[in-house]
């Protein structure tokens, strides 16, 4: 996908000569960005700001026209936009209030989306008291949208986009400005539709906790193009040398414990050290046969930090 930039220098000279002769610069948004993705599968699409995420999903829902290459989704070609494809797919962007009317109840709202797309109404009934169960709708659905707050607004949205169930899902930023406890629920609900209608989903997010949680599977974009697509944790392996062992062990000195590792916290009798991957089985042996042990774990590090060295130096 490239776009066309108008190219103006500052000074009303410029902006005088730029209505009778424009010049142009194009700019590439997403590059040689290829990638399949199966029935069921959730797959988390990441990459920095600017990379070329949401101009990607807006291809693959047929928002945007790609200005070369193909684009397959669901045997369709996403531009053309036609109802019967419209009717398998869901974009659900977490900046993006729900439409219509906020006078309207959500219960209103919901009844108008049946019509809209000729969902029947005993498949309505049986979605709406399924969508009502899983998203705790029932306090929500005689509220005007303008009086639901922002996670409730979130909820009230997924259940619009899924009411005629989708086969395939975009969600482009599902947990933007949502705390914990909305966050927590919107990501559950994303797994159990996923588990119990075997759509496929496409997610993207900054939030690494949506991805730890949700996508076994990874597509990292950086600068347009295509950087990674693979396993999650097999991208972790590669990125991230060492491991974390966290340790409850009372009444240890946590100078003791340098030896076996890099301490990097210790407090209230747990300690977690970093420790390179080809040595944690042997460390933890050692630790267990050494110790008073109470608790231990080994832990991959953060993922952020996976990502962020993604990022910075890429991936070999």
């Amino acid at each position: 996908m490239t776009y066309r930039a108008p190219i103006r220098e500052s000074g009303w000279k410029a902006t005088v000569g730029s209505v009778f002769r424009r010049r142009h610069r194009e700019v590439p948004a997403v590059q040689d960005v290829s990638f399949t993705l199966g029935p069921g599968e959730v797959v988390g699409f990441i990459g920095p700001n600017g990379a070329g995420k949401t101009t990607t999903m807006k291809i693959l829902s047929g928002l945007l026209h790609a200005t070369s290459g193909q684009v397959r989704v669901l045997g369709h070609y996403p531009w053309q936009r036609r109802a019967d494809f419209l009717r398998r797919i869901a974009f659900i962007r977490g900046s993006q209030p729900v439409g219509g009317s906020q006078e309207l109840t959500v219960l209103d709202t919901l009844r108008y989306q049946r019509l809209l797309y000729e969902v029947p109404a005993a498949e309505y009934a049986h979605n709406l008291e399924e969508l009502t169960d899983l998203l705790e709708l029932e306090d929500l659905l005689h509220r005007q949208l303008r009086a639901l707050s922002l996670g409730e607004r979130m909820r009230a949205g997924l259940a619009l986009s899924l009411l005629y169930r989708p086969e395939v899902m975009f969600l482009d930023e599902p947990t933007l400005g949502l705390d914990v406890t909305g966050a927590t629920a919107i990501r559950r609900f994303v797994a159990e539709y996923a588990r119990q209608t075997g759509a496929t989903v496409l997610l993207t997010s900054h939030y690494m906790a949506d991805v730890a949680s949700l996508c076994p599977r990874l597509v990292l974009i950086d600068e347009g193009k295509l950087r990674y697509d693979g396993k999650l944790d097999e991208l972790a392996a590669r990125l991230s040398p060492y491991k974390l062992i966290r340790l409850t062990a009372p009444n240890v000195d946590p100078e003791r414990l340098r030896a076996a590792g890099e301490l990097v916290e210790s407090s209230n009798g747990t300690c977690v050290l970093r420790v390179p991957r080809e040595e944690v089985a042997r460390t933890t042996a050692r630790l267990l046969t050494e110790l008073d042990v109470a608790d231990l774990a080994v832990e991959e590090a953060p993922l952020e930090v996976v990502i962020d060295r993604a990022y910075r130096e890429g991936v070999r």
